[in-house]
């Protein structure tokens, strides 16, 4: 009698994990590992990968190895879909401890039918990661391999989103939560003390974190992202900024920047003041002749507690010119910055439909941003996270988050050399019907300038070229820039 379906399936996903964890594509699994990773003898162990062999799920090489076919492979990521769904099932719908689940996954793994499981992978909204984390396949097997980085090799002071625990012993994952370094939170490594086998981190609420090196090479780490990363950098600047000086001393203020809400890329979080109303034009020339072009006019109601604005838009796509959806915008001061704290000035959009959408456009929706600002010295530093979402009936709707940051340097009082940085997921539909996001990174480097023509009366121009990266292509832009900011009222 030959070895039972859930032996074989145990067996192609311990090579599969270990696959995984092996340097190099396409080298062997040493059988002592799988032997280990099972819980049995060597012997025993060559004795099941060379039936798998025959039945042409693995490769396996004496005294080298073993390796997945790619029908074992499939199989393999099929099982652990199957093992990571139930987790999460377990989690979300039976209301059990993320810590307890891998046991049960196990069990149950051999147990549940492919229909089972894609009515689960449904009713979860077609989940990418279990509770610890880790990736879950697509049904046909795909796995997301993506790099990550641990505790250990992120960079220090960087806010990064833990994206995965590795170690599924229960215990590990009780020290995980008491640290609150569950999949999800958002840290800042601040040292690593190698004489004191120790990471210390900066975590929710500047809580600072000491662990060891052994614990934070189990956790994996990925660049931070929307609303968490924003007020993660939010609690970092309220840590490292002293609210008050030390006995005896004398707060050293920084002298006000001359131009403020000037930024191209990244939002400022600054309000107009009461009286004074902006008028700004954004225009950016591609490759190939396209060009888009935007007038935004901003006015406070009644003071700079509350602001409202309005964005219209239009370009063109080769020979073609059109206008683009039109945006009502609401801000809110919430926080005006102060020792210890940045600016703060959340904003909500609606997208009023006003182009067509063979141009691109056409689609009612919202958008939200939360934008921050500090000064530091001649530095003034920003950062955003933010989403647009736009509701599409019979299809499915696109969610499109983004997160981004700058730092501006004051080199003369009218003269500003910037740097902006935009991370944004754009979402589009597959041919599957699925809606898929592509990530687009852009690098812009600017200049910026003003003159003040009068009392409350400004003009600021400025010039800078993004780079973006998307989907393996980089492209180049020309960005201009104009404002003309004019008391309404004597």
């Amino acid at each position: 009698m030959g070895p039972s379906s859930s032996t074989v399936e145990n067996y192609l996903k311990a090579i599969y994990q270990a696959q995984l964890r092996l340097p190099r594509r396409g080298d062997l699994v040493p059988m002592g590992q799988l032997a280990g990773a099972l819980g049995v003898v060597p012997g025993t162990a060559t004795t099941m990968v060379k039936a798998l062999a025959e039945s042409g799920l693995v490769k396996y090489e004496p005294y080298g190895g073993v390796r997945l076919s790619a029908a074992g492979e499939r199989l393999a990521a099929l099982v652990v879909r199957r093992h990571r769904l139930i987790e999460l099932f377990l989690v979300k719908v039976m209301g059990m401890s993320w810590t307890d689940v891998h046991e049960e996954a196990e069990h149950l793994e051999h147990a549940v039918s492919d229909r089972l499981i894609e009515r689960i992978d449904e009713m979860l909204g077609h989940p990418a990661a279990d509770p610890h984390g880790d990736p879950i396949p697509d049904p046909d097997g795909v796995l997301d391999r993506r790099p990550l980085d641990t505790l250990l090799t992120c960079p220090l002071y960087a806010p990064v989103t833990i994206a995965r625990v590795t170690d599924q012993d229960a215990e590990f994952l009780r020290f995980v939560e008491r640290r609150d370094l569950k999949p999800g939170a958002v840290v800042a490594v601040e040292e690593r003390d190698a004489a004191a086998d120790s990471v210390r981190l900066r975590g929710r609420d500047a809580r600072e974190i000491t662990i060891g090196t052994r614990a934070a090479s189990k956790v994996l780490v990925e660049a931070a992202k929307v609303v968490v990363f924003v007020l993660m950098l939010a609690g970092l600047a309220s840590a490292q900024t002293p609210s008050s000086p030390p006995a005896g001393a004398q707060e050293v203020k920084s002298e006000p920047f001359q131009i403020l809400d000037n930024s191209f890329l990244v939002e400022e979080a600054f309000n107009q003041e009461a009286r004074i109303f902006q008028n700004i034009v954004n225009a950016t020339w591609q490759e190939g002749g396209n060009w888009q072009m935007t007038f935004t006019q901003e006015w406070p109601v009644p003071g700079q507690r509350h602001q409202f604005s309005y964005t219209l838009s239009g370009g063109s796509t080769g020979q073609r010119a059109a206008f683009g959806d039109t945006l009502l915008n609401y801000r809110f001061q919430a926080l005006q910055e102060g020792p210890g704290h940045p600016a703060f000035s959340p904003r909500f959009s609606v997208i009023v439909p006003s182009g067509r959408e063979t141009d691109g456009a056409g689609d009612s929706g919202v958008q939200v941003n939360l934008p921050f600002s500090k000064q530091r010295d001649d530095f003034y530093f920003h950062w955003n996270g933010g989403f647009t979402w736009l509701p599409r009936g019979d299809r499915a709707d696109l969610f499109s988050p983004a997160v981004a940051a700058s730092a501006i340097y004051r080199l003369r009082p009218m003269l500003n050399l910037m740097l902006e940085s935009v991370v944004a997921w754009q979402g589009g539909d597959s041919e599957t019907g699925r809606v898929e996001h592509t990530a687009n990174v852009t690098i812009s480097p600017g200049v910026r300038g003003g003159w003040n023509l009068a009392k409350d009366t400004q003009i600021v121009i400025g010039a800078a070229m993004p780079v973006t990266h998307s989907a393996g292509d980089t492209s180049v832009a020309l960005f201009g820039y104009f404002s003309y900011e004019l008391p309404f009222r004597k």
